[in-house]
């Protein structure tokens, strides 16, 4: 538990706070002493250890600009993933470092970052690939087969872009019931590269289709871009942490962490090359 010692002077700045549409500025966070923060508890891109330390893609990058911005600690909330961006509205954590899928619809809701991470699709299906696909088309294709993706998930949109029908696609909580839910009553999961990966790793009964297509929507080959997301109104918060992000982007630390979890040079180098405006103007 964080105790935090209010002052006359904090007092007067936190009512200032809640007349500017309760929004949160960085000297507060600093005044308070840490930050809170969500993750979605899926591997590689943003999960809790058994430890209880945080670890992934989003939460690594996260833990080493906070630093640099003056805040050393930092409180983690594990949340499904459909849950990051009403969580992050109704202010049960301050900042979402789950690498989420930076798209027009988000942006409405929520302010995000500059991309921290690139990454294409992926399908998980049962041992030996039966129904033998090798993109969402193939699902598409056969009105008999169904597809788990996880709900709140941009994969969907993906899905339905390609010609799969609602009536083929089954939502899931989260994506620890991928396994049992591909074993036991749909045909793939449809999820990014890195998670299906992760899924795949040392399973007797499912693996990754591969090789894969990343499917063509709007004449081009899908690719995501990750970013954190603040609240709109915290946007002195979200400018700090932006601009320590695109230095940190710059150096070999922050290339070492994405290398560890698994992502690929090209997709590292991919990430820097779109900018939020544009990605949130569907471009």
């Amino acid at each position: 538990m964080h105790i935090t010692k209010i002052t006359g002077l904090s007092a007067l700045a936190l009512a200032v706070s809640i007349t500017s549409a309760g929004a949160l500025t960085l000297e507060e966070v600093k005044e308070q002493g840490y930050i809170r923060a969500a993750t979605a508890n899926e591997v590689p891109y943003s999960y809790m250890q058994p430890d209880g330390t945080s670890a992934g893609i989003g939460p690594d990058v996260a833990n080493a600009v906070l630093k640099k911005i003056g805040i050393e600690e930092v409180n983690w909330t594990v949340t499904p993933f459909g849950t990051l961006i009403p969580g992050l509205k109704a202010r049960r954590f301050d900042f979402a470092a789950a690498e989420q899928n930076i798209s027009p619809e988000r942006c409405k809701q929520v302010s995000f970052t500059e991309p921290n991470s690139s990454y294409g699709e992926g399908l998980l299906v049962k041992k030996g690939n039966p129904k033998g696909l090798t993109t969402y088309a193939d699902i598409a294709k056969d009105p008999s087969l169904k597809v788990a993706v996880v709900s709140g998930a941009n994969n969907v949109d993906f899905l339905r872009a390609v010609g799969v029908k609602d009536d083929q696609i089954v939502f899931i909580p989260a994506n620890a019931d991928a396994i049992p839910t591909v074993e036991s009553r749909v045909d793939a999961y449809a999820a990014t590269e890195l998670t299906v990966s992760e899924l795949a790793k040392d399973q007797a009964n499912v693996e990754q289709v591969a090789p894969f297509e990343d499917p063509i929507v709007n004449d081009a080959p899908v690719r995501n871009y990750g970013g954190f997301a603040f609240r709109p109104e915290d946007e002195e918060l979200r400018n700090a942490f932006n601009a320590a992000l695109v230095e940190f982007r710059k150096t070999d630390d922050y290339k070492a962490i994405l290398a560890k979890y698994g992502v690929s040079e090209a997709s590292i180098a991919a990430a820097a090359e779109k900018n939020v405006a544009d990605l949130c103007a569907g471009k």
